[in-house]
């Protein structure tokens, strides 16, 4: 195994420094709370991984979302509502649906928050 350090470039820290890196200010720490507590319900963390799993630019119609849980379409708006208000992802009404994608930079952003500055090959 080697002990090389690889350089990461293209990364853009956006809201914040990564975790190790630096310590956050009041703003950014509620900033990130309100996204981790979002993502803190199972049922949410599943929302969003099926709306990004659609790629970069996709979208994914409520009328998909829904059946994947046993859980009512109103219960299923709500939880989408809290991603929305978290800032995870958007929306756009089209007739009767609504159809949702992840916010651009959002999962980007999040990486490199959690990851910090470590180097591949590094512990977790």
């Amino acid at each position: 195994m080697s002990k090389q350090q690889l350089e990461v470039i293209g990364q853009d820290t956006g809201c914040c420094a990564g975790l190790s890196t630096a310590p956050l200010d009041e703003d950014q720490a509620a900033d990130l709370a309100k996204v981790f507590k979002a993502l803190g319900d199972p049922v949410r963390l599943r929302l969003m991984s099926l709306i990004a799993s659609r790629g970069e630019g996709g979208e994914v119609c409520v009328c998909e979302l829904t059946p994947a849980f046993e859980l009512s379409q109103p219960t299923i708006s709500h939880h989408l509502k809290l991603l929305r208000q978290a800032g995870l992802i958007d929306c756009e009404r089209r007739g009767t649906w609504v159809y949702y994608w992840v916010r651009p930079g959002v999962l980007d952003r999040l990486a490199t928050f959690l990851t910090g500055s470590r180097t591949a090959g590094a512990p977790a």
